[in-house]
């Protein structure tokens, strides 16, 4: 799965969450849904127009709700999944949808069992260094984490990591902050 922002299950993502989860489960259609979400997650992600129309305050919801349903349906997602991004738009949390998305994805994980753990780095990961992070994890008893990554190249070097409320921070920018800091308490 791909989370998009936000930082799990909190008020009006955890709503939103349960009740399409509810929903999934009545109908049976749980694992595609959740498919389907992190579809849309990545979709977003990498469409510049679809993020455009996320951000712009100005957009006028009563026609950007047929434009996505189209385009949805155009990109075979099921009609749960359509109907939960109208109702999105209907209550005018459009721009929340990013977040949203990703608060599914974290209320998923908690119900299987999983622990969402967050990681972002100045690059992409390597294979190694995933294995090592997750075996770093399971060490510390997180043994069934699923590992949402993200890239920030302002961090430098080094890696940000959040697990649940718990975020450790290695970054090489974090590092060069502390340093500044106390070189300007030193003078």
């Amino acid at each position: 799965m791909v989370e998009i922002t936000g930082t799990g299950e909190t008020g009006l993502s955890a709503r939103y969450a349960a009740a399409l989860y509810a929903l999934a489960f009545e109908q049976n259609t749980l694992n595609e849904v959740v498919e389907q979400m992190d579809a849309l997650g990545r979709l977003i992600k990498e469409s510049a127009a679809l993020k455009q129309l996320l951000a712009n305050p100005l957009t006028d919801m009563a026609k950007a709700a047929p434009v996505l349903n189209s385009a949805f349906e155009a990109e075979g997602f099921l009609p749960i999944v359509r109907n939960f991004v109208n109702v999105v738009v209907a209550n005018r949390r459009l721009r929340d949808l990013p977040f949203l998305i990703s608060g599914f994805a974290a209320y998923v994980a908690t119900k299987r069992g999983e622990v969402v753990a967050t990681v972002t780095s100045a690059h992409a990961l390597t294979d190694v260094q995933r294995n090592q992070l997750r075996a770093r994890l399971a060490e510390s008893g997180y043994s069934n984490v699923r590992l949402v990554e993200r890239t920030d190249p302002a961090l430098l070097g080094g890696l940000v990591l959040q697990v649940g409320t718990k975020l450790y921070d290695t970054s090489l920018k974090s590092r060069l902050n502390r340093l500044n800091y106390s070189l300007k308490g030193a003078a």
